[in-house]
């Protein structure tokens, strides 16, 4: 019956559990079963078939709990066992354990193992499963003649909950199976209801546990071998991050001497919008365990160590010889962790060094340094109090101080999620307000704010969402957040349709209808409107199909695009068509393509785009998949620069093609190589030229090639990475990385694209090799050997 919990008793244990998969320990024979899961998806609420039971014991300790989950298949050669690296689920047969230890709705432990034997893991939410959190856990799988079985040691120190001597965590297990596309969950989830975690069961019987001292440490040792800019050069680099338990509850993460030379590379484009391109976060520090520091969205983390802040003065005589484009980032720490009563507490501290910028005399040959980022404090505070079993209520502090005559930044927020006892009703919003000091003295600082209200219907077949937003002129973020547009004010609504189970012609089933309006504060001008119309659904063969319109039926005004505040220039009426066919992935051979038309309310101003993207699983052990992006924009119309007081445009055509290739082969499941390879060509070539008018519409000023062609970008790009890992231990890794790179940028446009690749590689070629190894230290680990 929907919304009955289930409830199951763990059983203390005092002899040694190995885990091994074969739960040959007497001990287990005596622990209460969890079994009847329910579908979770696509039908939603049909039992398990008996020949596919399963079946779960829990046991513990006073270091860890134990899981015993035997899956049982009457099929067992058919089942799907792709060995992905982990937090990959890839094309494989899944067992899970969701873990609330304050059983309070709000937040899951989320442990998964794949009949591959490989680990996922992840901190929940109902906006988001963060997988880049990684705590140390062990498992082991066994596949049988009758389907396969997971046995797992999860220690406390992966874990939050109260410190009551008599523990009650909220409890929910998760099987796939993988080649029915199905998710089954032991407590039923029923679709009907806009939430997942407070749907979970029951976990009784923990008692008087006495968690061990969680520290641990975490060194590290990394060499870099750098060939750029035909200079080669050597670099080593030793460092130690440090895992500390305060209490049951909360954790401090410290890094001290940071090494993030491993990271994935980013996906630069030739960027022509007003705004600063967003990069994801690949850093590790910066990705694990941050739920709580996301509450207010105040936080961009790829601030933190990000370009120079200040600009060179340099004299008639001088010029630039070593620029650098990031700033070094001196240590790091995270405090968080819950208390009892339902408040999350959350610090994050950083620090980045000062950072030179080497200037030399071209008469003379002196050379001097110039300051181009001071010594920076980022300081993000949170608390988060839940309460009611699925609401909550958030205040958030961001403050970023420069040493010096530098720009300080305060922002502060009021974030709050209300939804009725039965999930059936949401109202979310916030109230935010920044404040910007220019200077040390408090001079030529600015303030600002902005609010928001979210009333959303969270249940059943139809549901709604209606938003109201007010950002003011002077609303700003920029120095530890991201934010590109303010001055506006904003209505949002939307009305959606879904089965919650399958029909004779579809898994499942979505249609969206979306408006938006936002009027710019002071002219009261829109800047964008527009009605969208999307349909998505996955055929019975569990193909998944999307189809969208996208409509801006009136002309809308763009505040930024000019560059000059008060000034605006105008977009036409648009209508865009897409669609999207993904064929499903537990075919060895499975493809994605996307193709998108825009057509503008003005002569011959279209977009085309076509992605395609095939995949290849030629066995367990390796995936290939390729991907194509091309997208051609015909007569676009942007800024191109400053003429005195005027503001010019160009006419231009862009044309975009992207190609990418990435590769997997998995030795084992702790040991993979990677290949990640992207090609980037862009340009934009100009055939006119415009002045802006002050009403926003566009003056003729030229079309002679030698006006306007020195405005033409041609960019290409080259990034490879081939990496090789080794999980040598619990949370210790060797990982060995080839990295390549290339950049070629001009503005005489190259059309051919042969000679676009010879440019790239004829002279730009950098390399870098290099090793780390980071050993991951218990400290109990080592007071037991002393």
């Amino acid at each position: 019956m929907a919304g009955q919990k289930k409830s199951l008793q763990a059983v203390s244990v005092t002899e040694n559990i190995t885990i091994n998969g074969k739960l040959d320990e007497t001990v287990w024979n005596s622990a209460p079963i969890a079994t009847d899961f329910v579908m979770f998806e696509p039908d939603n609420g049909k039992p398990l078939d008996h020949s596919k039971r399963t079946e779960v014991r829990i046991l513990y300790d006073n270091k860890a709990i134990y899981v015993a989950a035997v899956m049982y298949d009457d099929e067992p050669q058919k089942m799907l066992r792709e060995i992905t690296e982990r937090d990959d689920f890839g094309t494989s047969e899944h067992f899970g354990i969701f873990i609330n230890g304050f059983n309070d709705g709000q937040q899951d432990y989320r442990f998964f193992v794949s009949a591959a034997g490989v680990q996922m893991d992840a901190l929940a939410t109902e906006a988001t499963e963060d997988f880049s959190w990684n705590a140390i856990w062990e498992s082991s799988v066994k596949v049988t003649d009758f389907g396969w079985v997971v046995e797992m040691r999860i220690p406390y120190a992966a874990l939050r909950f109260s410190p009551e001597a008599k523990q009650t965590w909220g409890l929910n297990f998760f099987r796939e199976l993988r080649r029915y596309r199905q998710k089954y969950t032991w407590n039923r989830v029923n679709t009907q209801i806009g939430a997942f975690i407070p749907q979970a069961g029951i976990l009784e019987g923990i008692e008087n546990i006495k968690p061990p001292t969680r520290l641990f440490l975490i060194p590290y040792a990394s060499y870099y071998y750098d060939y750029t800019d035909h200079e080669a050069g050597n670099t080593f680099k030793a460092g130690l991050d440090i895992k500390y338990g305060i209490n049951d509850s909360f954790t401090l993460d410290a890094i001290l001497v940071p090494d993030f030379g491993q990271t994935k590379f980013d996906n630069v484009v030739l960027n022509l919008t007003p705004f600063e391109q967003q990069f994801n976060e690949n850093r590790p520090f910066f990705t694990e365990g941050t739920d709580i520091f996301n509450k207010g969205s105040l936080l961009y983390s790829r601030r933190i160590g990000g370009p120079p802040v200040a600009d060179v003065v340099l004299s008639p005589d001088e010029e630039i010889i070593e620029s650098p484009n990031s700033v070094d980032l001196l240590n790091a720490l995270k405090l968080s962790g819950r208390t009892k009563g339902g408040l999350g507490i959350g610090v994050l501290n950083a620090v980045t060094e000062r950072t030179f910028a080497k200037i030399r005399n071209t008469v003379t040959q002196e050379t001097r340094e110039a300051l181009v980022s001071p010594l920076v404090n980022y300081n993000l505070l949170v608390l988060d109090q839940r309460f009611g079993g699925n609401s909550s209520v958030s205040l958030v502090n961001a403050n970023t101080f420069r040493e010096g005559n530098f720009r300080d930044a305060n922002v502060s927020a009021l974030v709050w999620d209300l939804n009725t006892k039965a999930n059936t009703y949401k109202l979310a919003g916030d109230f935010k307000y920044s404040t910007i000091n220019e200077t040390v003295g408090f001079e030529n600082g600015y303030d600002g704010f902005k609010t928001a209200v979210n009333f959303i219907k969270t249940h059943g077949n139809h549901r709604y969402d209606l938003l109201a937003k007010y950002i003011s002129k002077d609303y700003d973020i920029n120095d530890m957040g991201i934010a590109f547009i303010n001055n506006y004010y904003n209505f949002y609504a939307n009305y959606n349709y879904r089965i919650l189970n399958p029909t004779k012609t579809f898994n499942s089933f979505r249609f969206d209808l979306s408006s938006s309006i936002e009027f710019q504060n002071q002219t009261g001008k829109v800047q964008d409107y527009y009605w969208i119309a999307s349909t998505n659904f996955n055929s019975k063969k569990n193909d998944y199909w999307n189809a969208s319109i996208n409509v801006h039926p009136i002309t809308s005004y763009d505040f930024y695009q000019p560059r000059v505040d008060g000034r605006y220039s105008y977009n036409p009426r648009t209508a865009s068509f897409s669609t999207l066919f993904s064929s499903n992935y537990n075919r060895k051979f499975a493809i994605d393509v996307n193709p998108y038309v825009s057509f503008a309310d003005e002569q011959d101003r279209n977009v085309f785009e076509f992605y395609v993207s095939p995949r290849y699983r030629i066995n367990d052990r390796v995936l290939l998949v390729l991907s194509g992006d091309y997208i051609f924009h015909t007569n676009d119309r942007g800024f191109v620069d400053f003429d005195g007081t005027d503001i010019l445009f160009g006419e231009r055509d862009r044309k975009t093609v992207t190609a990418e290739l990435s590769g997997r082969y998995s030795i084992n499941n702790r040991m993979t190589f990677n290949l990640t390879a992207r090609y980037y060509w862009s340009y934009a070539e100009y055939d006119e030229l415009f002045t802006l008018r002050n009403d926003g519409f566009l003056n003729y000023l030229t079309n002679n090639p030698a006006t306007v062609s020195p405005y033409d970008e041609n960019l290409n790009l080259w990034n490879f990475d081939l990496t090789y890992s080794w999980w040598f231990a619990p949370a210790s890794q060797i990982s060995v990385l080839y990295r390549n790179n290339a950049l070629d940028y001009r503005t005489a446009i190259e059309n051919n694209l042969g000679r676009n690749v010879d440019n790239l590689f004829s002279n730009n070629l950098n390399s870098v090799f290099s090793i780390s190894v980071r050993y991951f230290i218990d400290y109990n680990s080592l007071r037991r050997k002393s």
